[in-house]
This record gives C-alpha cells, structure tokens and sequence, in this order.
C-alpha cells in the first residue's frame, strides 16, 4: 500500500538521490569520491523501495559502497516524512563501520552542499540487547547485598565491574577485557525489570539512555539477533504500517544470514546449563547464596533444591537414552521424556508468587523475584513444547555441547522459515531493504527469495566494480582425496601438506576456511610447529580467543595464519597483505544428517521437489562466495583464492561453483606439480 502523504511530503527523493550519486553529483563535485555507477543504480532502487514502501533484495558486490546507498536515502526520507529509519547488521564490526565512518561522511555531505543542508542535523541511535548493558542501579543493589549474592571469589570481579563503571560513557559489555564472569554480570546488567524509567534515570542509566534516544533519532543501529527479538514485543498491529515501530522503514545488510538467524530466534533453546543457572539465581545450594538469602527471614530453598535436583536427572536421562556417544539426536515423537521437571519447575513458580504477595511491590527484590519466575515460567513452557513437539512445523532435536560435553540442550526451528519471515518483513506495507554482497548463486536471487519468503519483492544484483582479473589468482587442487569417513586421516594429512605449503606461495596472511571442526583441529595438531618455525603464528578458533579478538591478532601480525569455521566464512574484513590468501578446504555443504537440514530436505521431497538443487547446492554456492569474497577488500588488495576440494572439477554440481568464481580463469595445482617446485619439504 502506497500512502498519498509520504508522496506530498517527500516528492523528490528519487531525483535528490540522483543528484547526489550521479556522474557529476554531490559526492564527486564536493567530495571528490570516485563515481561508482553500480552505487548509483542501488541507490535509486533503494530511493524507490523507501518512496513505494515496496520491499527490495539487493546483491551489490564488494566495492559497490552498499551503506551510503541506502543511508543517504534512508536518512532524506526519515527526514522529509518523519518516519524511523532503522538499520539492522549482523555483525558488531559493521555496526561500527556504519558508526564511526559512513554516518559521518553522510553528514559531511549534507553540511558540504547548500541544498542538502536542512539534513545535516540528524540523530542516531544505536541499540544493543539489554543484556549488554551495565545498570548503575542493579549495581548499586550487587554492591550492597553482596554478602548475599557472591560468592567471595567473585567479589574482585564485582569490584573491577564498580571501577569501570565510574569510566565508562556507553556501559557495553564489549568494552570489559577480559569479558566480566557470567555469574557477576548477570547481577548487575540491564536485563531486569528494576531497570526502568521509575527506577533508573536516563542521566545515570545507560539503557534507559539508550531507549530514550531512540524517540528523538532518525536513524537507529540494530542488530539482527535484537531485530527478532524486539519483534515479539513492539511489532506492529497487522493492520498498521511498520516493522518494529509505528510507520518505521528499514535495511538489513548482511541479508544472506537472515534466514539463519530467523529460525533461530522462531524457534526454542533451552539447556541444563540455562535452568541450573537461572534457579540458582534465586538460590544456590552450596553458596547458599541467592535471592532468597536477601529475605529476612530468609525464604525457603527447598522448591528449588528439588527444581536442581529434577533437572539434573531429567538432563542426565536425555543424555542416556539418546545421545550416548552421539552429539546430537533427532526428538521424532511426542511424549519422549519423564514430565516431572515440569510440575518441579511451576511449584517454583508458585513459591516465588507467595514470596511475592508478601513484599513492599516497590521495593528492587521485588522486581528481581518477579522476573525469575517469568524466567522459570518461560523455561516451563519451552520445555512443555519440547516434550510435546507442539509445533507441528517445527522440527525438534537435542544436542551435546561445551568443552566437556556436558551442556545439554533442546532445541527446535521451523523446517520452513519463508511464513514466518513473510508476515514479520514483508507483509508490513513499508520500505524494507535486505542487502548483501552476497544474496545469490550469482546467477539467481529465486532460492534465497523463497528461502525469505519474499517471492514477490523486486531483486536486483550489480557486480564488484573491482577488477579480479587483476587483482588476485585462483588456484584449484586436483588431487585430493574426496572427504568421507573412510579417508578421513588421508583427508587430514592431505589437507596439512597442502594448507602448509600453500601458505608460504604468499608473503602475507592467509585465511583458512573449514567446514569441520575435527578438520580444523587435527590439521592445527599436524602444522601448528611448521608454521611457527617460518615466522607464522597460528590462530584457531575455538581456542579461546573470541572472533574479534581472532580477527585483530590475525591483521596486527601480517604474515599469520587465522583458522576458522562457518562464522568466519562470512563477515570478516581485513584490508591489506594481512590477508593475502584464503583458502577453502571444502566445498561448503551443510551436513544432511543435522535433524533441522534432515527435515528441511524431507519437506522438499514431500512436495515433489528435488532437495539438492532447491537447498543444497544454492545454500553451499552463497557460503562459498562468502568464503571467497574474504580476499579482496578494496582496490589496492591482491591476492590468492585456493580450493583444496578436487569436487569442484569432477562432480557435475562443481560447474556451478566454478561459474560462482570472481573469474573463470585458474591454475590447477597438486601435491606433485608444488614437490616439482620445491615447495612440497617433507
């Protein structure tokens, strides 16, 4: 639906974003930036989504500069109409970008051409989920009550939390290094309802802040863990326009995990790990340590001991009967396991309502005992569903995780996100724009488009202005074993002969891309004393460092080596020799036996589909231009696209993994052709 008002008010924005991006705009005259006529041809499609309030999926390639086109009209829009302009990332250092760079060269443009000056002063708001925010209050509460809350080896972590408090301008977690422990954080951030506007003040209180900005902003920085969240709680009536707030328009860049991230949050978790720690929130056993220690007379453990008690067997029961030396289990019927944590976990309920009913309703502990039955009581209802598989569309699993195995956890998504992502972004009658570099098999937008549910959006893609001929070389291994259990250890030493020497065919940093975590260990085992003796650390994922932190290390040092899985296929940005190579050991399918790609492929041929061509392969040809598009970040960045999957050449699908290359041309290598060349050193 088009509304009559946007178009009085705002007439021109088509020819104003022209204007601006053309061949003689505003950003070459007064800026002196380069024209980059695929930046313009996004940017009025952009201008146009938000003008019609009509949805767009738009593939622009690296170097296309994707975040000016879509501020720039965003941020005329909101201005000339009045709406919330919301933009949504995936990633933190995205989010920085759009921050610290391309925000401020936006208003640079307005406050540097007359005619676009009445838009120099806009506002923007960025806003994390409240977990990450420290609240001075909840603080205040910790440090007064810490006797009952902490135990004593917890109090420096306490204290060091108090000092940084007193420094800090945004109370983001993320500025705390190392990370604060889990058991002091929770205590004293913003994730409670005594952090409010009646008991918190936006002056002192960094989420209420935080909040209260967001009213006066044109622009607000989401991100898309906190996008679906927020969705349960201020989507828009059916009837009205908006997404998350009323007559808001939005972008969602870095759209290709959209779908991933979606079926997460519509789906459910819950672990031992979750209830262990959310009840002994209320009381710990052994500390005796807890909410209920703030009670005087302090209140009774025992609903929650036996809660504890119940939760342990009743994990302990899931990991016998269906795990065992598995990892994960597909949950098939209904009815699967003993219902006794559930009537443990409401008599916990209970108790807390009685507890309740007898406290000052203004005091904190109050507020605090009120939201962890809320917390129990959503617990209860995940864990109802997961023993009933109640949603019929859903698909149902249990899995093992954690250093030590011994985090359990039920799980569930829907085998088909398209419905669900269709009312929540499509069906909204505004502008809503999903961007990536990377939102085809670079052919054809139609597997994502269904996979969104947005089948009727307009799709449009524009290639990289960068010139891959010139700037980097493909090289493609043909001897290979093919990856199965059987050659599993030929896999492995293949792989650590190959990445091994394949690192030194460039003087920089080379990335290695894998789709198994027992790949990447055993080849880290196999080379990690190799590559220190020539000047190369190794950085693995996995082992301790966090993916930022990873990705710092590995462009400080220039020459490292920087192992990953599936989270560093996407989203890493490294400009420079720093990142010289990346190298892919296999081509990324995901793994058929998972119980949600199981049912997804069941729900396919069901129809009469064919799973492979629909799912499979369009899904595996996105990860792999992820993974490739790693190498070249900007103009001046060369250097070399390895694949050590021989797949690529013999199977009739690698075709189309090869018509998905940058360029068409590359060199076939092999153990014996680099052993000719002296490379090979056994």
């Amino acid at each position: 639906m088009i509304f009559i008002n946007d178009i009085l008010r705002n007439p021109e924005l088509n020819k104003l974003t022209t204007r601006i991006f053309g061949p003689d705009g505003h950003l070459c005259t007064h800026l002196k930036l380069e024209h980059r006529p695929e930046q313009l041809e996004m940017a009025e499609a952009v201008a146009e989504s938000f003008g019609s309030d009509k949805a767009l999926l738009f593939e622009a390639g690296t170097g296309v500069g994707k975040t000016l086109a879509y501020l720039i009209p965003g941020i005329i829009h909101a201005h000339r109409t009045g709406r919330p302009f919301w933009v949504s990332t995936h990633t933190l250092a995205l989010q920085h970008q759009i921050l610290d760079k391309d925000l401020p060269l936006c208003r640079k443009i307005f406050s540097t051409t007359p005619d676009l000056a009445e838009f120099e002063n806009f506002k923007v708001a960025m806003l994390m989920g409240r977990g990450n925010y420290l609240c001075p209050n909840r603080l205040a509460q910790a440090i007064t009550q810490q006797g009952d809350l902490f135990a004593s080896e917890h109090l420096q972590e306490l204290d060091r939390i108090a000092r940084w408090a007193a420094t800090t301008q945004t109370g983001l977690v993320d500025e705390l290094s190392p990370a604060p422990l889990m058991d002091v954080w929770s205590w004293v951030n913003a994730e409670s309802s005594s952090c409010q506007r009646r008991h918190c003040n936006p002056n002192t209180c960094f989420y209420t802040r935080a909040r209260s900005a967001l009213k006066e902003s044109q622009v607000v920085i989401l991100n898309h863990s906190l996008v679906f969240s927020l969705m349960g709680h201020t989507s828009q009536p059916e009837d009205s326009r908006g997404v998350l707030f009323a007559d808001d328009f939005a972008v969602l860049d870095e759209a290709h995990t959209v779908p991933e991230i979606a079926s997460d949050h519509f789906g459910l978790h819950v672990s031992n790990y979750n209830i262990d720690r959310a009840l002994k929130v209320i009381y710990h056993p052994k500390r005796q340590k807890g909410l209920l220690a703030r009670l005087r007379p302090v209140g009774s453990p025992m609903p929650i001991i036996k809660a504890l008690e119940a939760t342990e067997s009743f994990f302990a029961e899931i990991a016998t009967k269906f795990l065992g030396q598995k990892d994960i289990y597909r949950l098939r019927q209904p009815s699967w396991g003993d219902p006794i944590l559930l009537s443990t976990l409401m008599q916990t309920c209970e108790h807390l309502e009685k507890l309740v009913a007898g406290l000052d309703p203004e005091e904190g502990l109050t507020a605090e005992l009120k939201d962890q039955r809320n917390v129990i009581l959503d617990i209860h209802q995940k864990l109802f569903s997961a023993l009933e598989l109640s949603e019929k569309d859903h698909v149902y699993w249990v899995e093992r995780s954690g250093k030590s195995g011994q985090v359990i956890t039920l799980k569930s998504a829907p085998i088909d996100v398209a419905p669900y992502l269709e009312r929540a972004l499509f069906r909204r009658d505004t502008g809503v724009v999903l961007t990536s570099a990377t939102l085809s098999t670079g052919a054809s937008m139609v597997p994502l488009q269904k996979a969104m549910g947005a089948t009727d959006a307009r799709a449009e893609i524009v290639a990289s202005p960068f010139s891959y001929e010139e700037q980097s070389e493909i090289l493609i291994a043909t001897d290979a074993p093919i990856p199965s259990a059987q050659t599993a250890r030929e896999w492995t030493e293949y792989l650590a002969d190959m990445i091994l020497e394949c690192t030194r065919l460039v003087e920089g940093g080379s990335l290695v891309l894998f789709t198994s975590y027992m790949d990447m260990r055993g080849v880290a085992d196999r080379i990690r004393m190799e590559l220190s003796a020539t000047g190369r650390p190794l950085f693995v994922q996995g082992e301790g460092q966090s993916r930022p932190e990873l990705t710092r290390l590995f462009a400080e040092h220039g020459r490292a080596v920087l192992f990953g899985t599936a989270s560093f296929w996407t989203g890493i940005d490294i400009p420079g020799s720093a990142l010289s190579q990346v190298i892919l050991t296999r081509l990324p399918f995901a793994n058929p036996s998972h119980p949600l790609s199981e049912a997804r492929l069941e729900h396919i041929q069901a129809r009469g589909g064919n799973p492979f061509n629909e799912l499979t392969l369009p899904d595996a040809i996105i990860q792999f231009r992820q993974g490739i598009g790693r190498l070249i970040r900007q103009k001046t960045d060369t250097g070399l696209i390895t694949i050590l999957d021989s797949r690529i050449l013999t199977k009739p699908y690698g075709r189309q993994f090869l018509s998905a290359l940058p360029l068409q041309n590359f060199k076939k290598i092999s153990k014996q052709i680099l052993s000719e060349r002296g490379q090979i050193r056994r």
